[in-house]
């Protein structure tokens, strides 16, 4: 059968334009897990000018089920706002929008065929999808007897546009930063992605993890802790709490240091069956009981996270020193910092002002991100400024408003400013 759709092939492409090669790729790994798959297997072969000839991406989940095929494709082509891509917010079972990663192919490759096997209450069928980069809006569909009794989908994408330097160097790379939160998640379903034969290593993205117990005493229940610090970004993941029951997730959150413009790029697994009747979605007040099982206004809930967020600051710590540092290095080589009349005065006023620089970064790194080099200049030599002011109790009091400061934080910037540690005591 053929099905032809309202919205243009211009059209889908224009609403996709923001996705490239490897977010494309990533989107057809997506659509196998989706699938319930627990392999996909890359394949693909390169001439030799080193051009990519063939692509296949094939998954061992449930197939594309041909009674429901026009549910679909067709609901993706009937309006631009349809064919939105939008990751879930609390849950990872399903990250694709039933699949309508599938029209990005356009983006490397000028045709894809999908050779599908599914089941359903008469046995195993097998389907035949094809669609090309001109024809993005309509699709050939057909179904013949089924060839083995194994379900699963093959997607195979000719006259491609990208290299075999490309995929090797550019999307494995980035579908290993793609998945690798993912795979840690189900590790006990033990997903694996191969390439070639060769499986992809995950963990080439961890820079470190650390797994312990905490136990809230009163009520005797246990939490399973993973934490894993990662060294590059989750792309669209970001740093998230996932809440799982018995292995399996039963909600995910932002932690409270996600998009603090420091690169500290973390996720924390925690399983206990304190979870299996939890409400996530109840409002945090003490006032509020859940119908069924405990809610975020628990106290075991909040000794949780208590704990935990008291963990991740921890952690944090010194990685924003080691940042800081950097931070330091890159001001130096744009000429960010002050011209000093003499070696005497920079040897004494340049160390108390990258003192100073260090304690911000360390507590709010978001004052440093995004400035242009103009704006560096005004903020570094303004702080150069306060050093220089007599009243430094008053530069304390105007930087508190500023950042949100915590005992030890405070202390710091004291230390920095010159002054003592404990704020002196007003006359009466």
């Amino acid at each position: 059968m053929s099905e032809k759709v309202n919205i243009t092939s211009k059209g889908i492409q224009r609403v996709l334009k923001n996705y490239n090669e490897k977010q494309a790729i990533a989107e057809y790994i997506w659509n196998g897990f989706d699938a319930n798959a627990d392999t996909i297997n890359i394949d693909y072969i390169a001439n030799e000018l080193g051009r990519l000839e063939n692509l296949k991406i094939a998954d061992n989940g449930y197939g594309i089920n041909f009674q429901r095929l026009q549910q679909k494709f067709d609901p993706f082509f009937e309006s631009e706002k349809a064919i939105q891509i939008v990751a879930p917010k609390h849950t990872s079972k399903m990250h694709g929008r039933n699949g309508v990663g599938r029209l990005t192919f356009f983006t490397f490759a000028h045709n894809a065929n999908w050779n599908t096997t599914y089941r359903d209450e008469k046995g195993f069928h097998r389907g035949i999808i094809q669609i090309n980069t001109g024809g993005l809006n309509s699709y050939e569909a057909v179904e013949e007897p089924a060839a083995e009794n194994q379900t699963g989908t093959t997607v195979t994408f000719t006259n491609l546009r990208i290299s075999e330097i490309d995929f090797e160097q550019g999307v494995i790379p980035f579908l290993i930063n793609e998945f690798c939160w993912f795979i840690e998640l189900n590790k006990h379903k033990k997903m694996q992605v191969f390439v070639n034969g060769k499986a992809l290593n995950f963990s080439e993205n961890i820079k470190s993890l650390e797994e312990f117990e905490l136990l809230y005493a009163d009520a005797g229940f246990k939490f399973k802790i993973k934490y894993v610090h990662w060294k590059e970004g989750l792309h669209k993941e970001l740093s998230k709490y996932y809440f799982l029951a018995g292995g399996e997730e039963i909600y995910k959150d932002y932690t409270t240091l996600n998009k603090k413009s420091d690169d500290y790029f973390h996720s924390v697994y925690i399983d206990s069956d304190f979870f299996r009747d939890f409400d996530f979605k109840s409002f945090e007040n003490e006032g509020q009981v859940a119908l069924f099982g405990a809610a975020k206004s628990a106290p075991a809930y909040r000794f949780l996270m208590k704990e935990l967020n008291e963990y991740l600051k921890n952690k944090r710590k010194p990685f924003l020193k080691e940042y800081a540092d950097g931070l330091i290095n890159t001001l130096e080589q744009d000429g960010i910092f002050p011209r000093y009349v003499t070696e005497r005065e920079r040897d004494m006023a340049k160390p108390k002002l990258t003192g100073l620089i260090k304690v911000l970064y360390e507590v709010e790194p978001k004052l440093f991100s995004s400035l242009s080099i103009d704006q560096k200049k005004m903020l570094v030599r303004l702080l150069d400024l306060s050093l220089r002011t007599d009243d430094k109790e008053g530069v304390f009091n105007l930087l508190s408003e500023i950042v949100q400061l915590e005992g030890d934080d405070q202390n710091d910037l004291r230390e920095a400013l010159g002054l003592s540690l404990k704020s002196p005591v007003g006359s009466l």
